[in-house]
């Protein structure tokens, strides 16, 4: 149950308990990855420890987040301090992070410190995209010494002052913080001292999930332990029978009263005695076990009828249901056309209603019976459940059915990029660049969260624009990803022999051999930036006009006749035209034919990001889809187009004419 919490593979965690104070208390967990002696990421981690403490000290939150370097020296660094610490308190705990950081991992560049007054990570992975995730790990400790309490009595008690502190805090402060007392007037009862607290960027929902997957865990260390915790980067809860926050609790709970002390009669000293409790341990036993058969044979006769009250069970580590299939029958209208969202290489989608009044979106797969055992196949669908990211649709579940296996997704009201683009004409020019540019710059860091990420490489094989959902406020979110992994069994192979995916975006090394690295990706990405700058679809062999270039065709003509600019939106002016014409610069970058020509996607979102660095001259792209064809001309005129840092320059020219154009080629 705790697996998707307190997760520790790969990463070593150090706890610093004292048996009393005032010896501080502190826990850290060293990831993978070290830096050298005098290297730019020491440098920039020094930069970081010198600024931060101050930063966060000065906010009303105690909460700071700051990115310092580049790719691959940069650090993403988060500190939060508890909200019960003054100023000065919050400084120097995060000063004593840093130090911290280096005494229990010397030279670790990915570090969680967690201390009494405030948490602390740095690493060079861009965790801040993730928020609710804890990662590497999360920390859960108690208490050594143990209670003279009845422990049943003392666990109901502490798992109830946490979910009313919980509550509190999420409905209440603005800052996602509360504290909590557990009064009970009662002679050698100890009151119970809780806190609860998440980062306050996060919305109320997430940190209630975050704090609820706590509480859950808390069972496993309970145990009439007088004290514990459990700690994460974005949420931590905290009990103790001694006062350990400052000031007064925010809420109070009033526990029931404690269960009477049992004393041994004479009668239980003697043979009777004996030989009675030995009677009442057959007897419970014999119970115990008639209870448990009759709950297995109930389970049993409710799984083989599908009854709809049992209709899917919470996986705790993945965050992940099991659906019957019935229900999603019920929930898509039998699956019926009019529910049909759309279908793809993979297989059909269908939006649906759960009984609670819940949207989602069911896939059902194409060809699903791959072979591979249900626990292989769960074990698959977990890990998927597992990758979140903000620019990534949520997997909820799964459902096995025969030889059908079909995924629910959260539904995604404003469908497809595809329709924006493309289809519907209504919606076509609604995309102003300012949103065009987020969703470019959006797939890029999904794609950065698959790649190098999240805890398994992703391949996606099949970025398009059918693939990418748009959200209310118009974010990019990757569908389909990990799907090409759970038919084909994994990425771990560099070839195929099952090519899976959509001509058109397709990079030539894997259409033609079957070749799979991340630079098919980028590829597929090349070509979705191309078409959403210049609002046009790529085609393919079947679905070209006879007279017709494909899009990669045109875009390489019109830039190496220096007339790129027409491609692009004609309403666009200054900056906005600029980075239009950037974008497209990137694309080209990304659908050169030599996958090692391509920039990896760290790079892309670097170039992105930073409007004054210097872009490599593209080659010409791989045309595995495309052919001459008895078009004219591609759809730019007879002028120059050039861009640079801070103007865009036209220049009119005559069949024999000069031109010299720069810094890009023509």
């Amino acid at each position: 149950m705790l697996g998707g919490y307190l997760a520790l593979a790969t990463v070593a965690v150090k706890i610093v308990l004292a048996a009393a104070q005032p010896t501080p208390w502190r826990a850290s967990t060293c990831a993978s990855g070290t830096y050298a002696a005098n290297s730019t990421y020491e440098a920039n981690l020094g930069l970081v420890a010198a600024a931060l403490p101050a930063n966060v000290s000065a906010t009303p939150a105690g909460f700071a987040t700051t990115t310092v370097g580049m790719v691959p020296d940069l650090i993403s660094t988060l500190a939060l301090c508890r909200g019960d610490a003054n100023a000065s308190t919050c400084r120097a705990c995060v000063t004593a992070g840093f130090s911290g950081a280096q005494r229990d991992c010397p030279n670790r560049k990915d570090v969680t410190i967690y201390q009494d007054d405030c948490v602390l990570r740095f690493s060079d992975q861009r965790f801040l995209d993730l928020v609710g995730v804890n990662s590497p790990a999360s920390v859960l400790s108690s208490d050594t010494e143990n209670l003279t309490v009845s422990a049943a009595w003392f666990n109901a008690a502490a798992l109830a002052l946490m979910n009313a502190t919980v509550d509190h805090a999420v409905t209440t402060n603005k800052y996602l913080f509360a504290t909590g007392e557990d009064n009970l007037d009662a002679t050698n009862y100890p009151n119970i001292y809780g806190l609860a607290q998440c980062v306050p960027d996060m919305t109320a929902a997430q940190c209630r999930s975050c704090l609820s997957g706590f509480i859950a865990s808390m069972p496993f260390f309970l145990n009439g332990k007088p004290g514990g915790r459990v700690l994460g980067i974005w949420c931590n809860l905290r009990y103790s029978v001694n006062p350990f926050y400052r000031g007064t609790a925010m809420v109070k709970v009033w526990a029931p009263a404690p269960p009477p002390a049992t004393v041994p009669s004479e009668a239980g000293t003697g043979r009777k005695g004996r030989v009675a409790g030995i009677s009442a341990g057959v007897a419970c036993f014999a119970v115990l076990m008639l209870i448990l058969t009759v709950g297995a044979f109930i389970r049993l006769k409710r799984r083989k009828a599908n009854k709809h009250d049992n209709a899917f069970n919470n996986m705790a580590r993945g965050k992940c249901s099991i659906y019957d299939f019935p229900t999603l029958q019920e929930a898509t209208g039998n699956f019926s056309e009019k529910h049909k969202l759309g279908e793809g290489g993979f297989g059909t989608v269908y939006k649906g209603n759960l009984p609670n009044g819940q949207e989602i979106a069911v896939k059902k797969l194409i060809d699903s019976s791959t072979g591979q055992g249900l626990d292989q196949i769960r074990n698959e669908v977990l890990v998927l459940a597992q990758l979140q990211h903000r620019n990534l649709v949520r997997l909820q579940g799964f459902c096995l059915h025969q030889n059908e296996m079909l995924l629910v997704y959260e539904y995604i009201k404003n469908g497809s990029l595809d329709n924006f683009l493309f289809v519907d004409s209504s919606r076509r020019n609604t995309l102003n660049w300012d949103e065009e540019y987020n969703i470019i710059l959006g797939i890029a860091k999904g794609i950065m969260y698959l790649h190098e990420d999240s805890s398994v490489r992703i391949i996606h094989r099949d970025l398009k624009a059918n693939n990418i959902l748009l959200n209310d406020a118009m974010d990019p979110k990757i569908a389909d990803f990990g799907l090409a992994r759970l038919q084909i069994g994994g990425h771990t192979q560099t070839k195929t022999s099952r090519v899976v995916g959509t001509y058109g975006y397709m990079a030539p090394e894997y259409a033609i051999h079957g070749n799979v690295s991340p630079k098919i990706d980028i590829f597929s990405f090349g070509v979705l930036a191309l078409e959403i700058v210049t609002k046009r679809r790529n085609c393919s062999f079947d679905d070209c006009d006879t007279d017709t270039v494909n899009l990669l065709s045109d875009v390489w003509t019109c830039w190496t006749k220096g007339a790129i600019s027409e491609m692009i939106d004609q309403s666009l002016e200054g900056h906005s035209r600029i980075q239009a014409l950037r974008c497209i610069h990137i694309g080209l970058l990304c659908v050169q034919s030599d996958p090692d020509d391509r920039p990896d996607i760290p790079s892309i979102i670097f170039m992105l990001n930073r409007n004054d660095m210097e872009l490599q001259t593209p080659a010409q792209p791989g045309f595995f889809f495309g052919e001459d064809s008895n078009s004219a001309s591609p759809p730019c005129q007879q002028g120059i187009y050039v861009y640079n840092r801070s103007e865009v320059i036209f220049e009119e020219v005559t069949e024999n004419g000069l031109t010299i154009t720069y810094p890009y080629p023509r």
